[in-house]
């Protein structure tokens, strides 16, 4: 590269990626140039007038650095929660991770002295509007590792799935004594799945049996994800409007590749 060539960021990265899995249809942005100017792009010109771009053995080798300083750097509990939300996507679901949502519960269920206080209506106020007050009810704030739904254009199929990552036991345990926590994820959710990594030695860091039945449970099993106990389905018509609007400021972290111009 030139002593002169900007030094590149994540989104350079991630624009090479993304070119990468695409049919190379440019954006003609300065991101673009900036690529381009390094040597990680190229342009293909097509007989019928068209200009592609084609990622070089420079921008492969590129993007093998940065996946591999990447993978070194995530923590256990980062590396499964980005393991779930890929398999969400290949199995044609559009998965969120790091979400906040508000969830309505029973002030019975939230006045438990191990509970977390009830979320102020000010720390959410952009949603003032959008959330109308239920009565007898206080608001928790949910915040699932992982958060998906089917791809679809019904509602009434969009079936929201909420998966809990714990590479922890001492995790866990203390998460399991929190049944308010496990109400808004149901609250939220057809289904909600516990995900249990593996301790120093290679087993489970809890038996199946130690999760409440209302959840299902997975386990790392080597490099396997493997169904150690079915999540119990129940129907769910619609999701709020405020969750629609969480999930459309954030954006999926993970989706469907349906098909190779998803830079159109």
């Amino acid at each position: 590269m030139s002593p002169t060539a900007p030094a590149l960021t994540r989104r350079h990265h991630q624009r090479l990626r993304e070119i990468h899995r695409s049919a190379g249809w440019p954006c003609l942005d300065m991101l673009e140039v900036e690529l381009l100017a390094a040597g990680l792009l190229e342009r293909c010109p097509s007989p019928d007038g068209f200009e592609r771009l084609r990622v070089t053995d420079a921008g492969i080798q590129r993007l093998a650095e940065v996946f591999a300083v990447n993978r070194a750097a995530r923590t256990p509990h980062e590396a499964l929660v980005e393991r779930v939300a890929l398999e969400m996507a290949r199995a044609g679901r559009l998965a969120w991770r790091g979400l906040a949502l508000r969830v309505p519960l029973p002030r019975t269920l939230l006045a438990g002295p191990s509970e977390e206080a009830p979320v102020p209506q000010q720390a959410c106020a952009f949603e003032a509007d959008a959330v109308p007050d239920v009565p007898g009810h206080g608001w928790c704030m949910a915040c699932p590792d992982v958060f998906s739904v089917r791809h679809t254009t019904v509602e009434a199929y969009l079936e929201p799935v909420v998966h809990e990552i714990k590479v922890s036991r001492a995790d866990l345990l203390g998460d399991l004594r929190k049944p308010a926590k496990r109400a808004a994820y149901l609250g939220l959710a057809s289904a909600c799945w516990y995900v249990l990594g593996q301790d120093s030695r290679g087993r489970p860091i809890a038996a199946p049996d130690e999760v409440p039945p209302e959840c299902g449970v997975m386990q790392l099993e080597g490099e396997r994800l493997v169904v150690a106990r079915d999540a119990p389905r129940r129907a769910f018509e619609r999701l709020p409007f405020h969750v629609w609007m969480a999930l459309a400021r954030s954006g999926p972290a993970a989706r469907p590749q349906d098909d190779a111009q998803s830079l159109l």
